[in-house]
């Protein structure tokens, strides 16, 4: 029956954990492709046979004009099930440029296609242009902080800073109150942590 195969794809997705990959699946992925490429020849021919038949037999017209509009259908639902796949797939791979450096560990890097990877390697080359346009990270912190204040434990002597709104002394082993954005870099670096509770 036409569409099974992609109907298989989206199966794919619905069975897959939410927000994680599953290999990308060439086989199937080519067939529908296939699949696709057979519904546009087959409803070329009967355009071409309907217009060299033209009005003259009504009965065999319907049959063309049913059998175009299936395989018309059918091209269709495949499309949509192919770009459903391609779809989610490139969300996981754009949220994967705001959580993972440029770099992919090796076992997501397997389950990507050529294109997705290709397609990773240059959304991760513009956050990374467009934040340092800005000079902001924006991937600091996904999550609104509740306080823009937060308690931290200097682990290593860093010295006098200037802060946005202080200067201050970060000595080893030092407990203050700092901005959220002005720790975190330190907290990043594994030179402060902080304080919770």
């Amino acid at each position: 029956m036409y569409g099974r195969k992609a109907c298989q794809l989206v199966k794919e997705l619905e069975n897959s954990e939410s927000g994680q990959l599953t290999g990308f699946n060439t086989d199937l992925f080519a067939q529908v492709i296939e699949q696709c490429d057979g519904h546009v020849n087959n409803l070329q021919a009967l355009l071409r046979k309907m217009q060299e038949v033209g009005s003259e037999n009504q009965t065999a017209k319907n049959a063309d004009h049913f059998g175009a509009l299936m395989h018309h259908l059918s091209l269709v639902r495949n499309k949509r099930c192919l770009m459903a796949y391609v779809y989610n797939r490139a969300e996981i791979v754009q949220t994967l440029g705001w959580t993972v450096d440029c770099v992919l560990p090796e076992e997501i890097e397997e389950k990507l296609s050529s294109s997705e990877r290709e397609y990773f390697k240059n959304h991760s080359a513009t956050l990374k242009s467009y934040m340092s346009d800005l000079d902001i990270d924006l991937a600091l912190d996904m999550v609104p902080p509740k306080d823009p204040y937060i308690k931290v434990r200097v682990l290593e002597e860093i010295g006098t800073v200037v802060l946005s709104d202080q200067l201050a002394n970060l000595a080893r082993h030092a407990i203050l109150f700092l901005r959220r954005t002005d720790a975190e870099q330190y907290i990043a670096q594994g030179k402060m942590e902080e304080l919770t509770g």
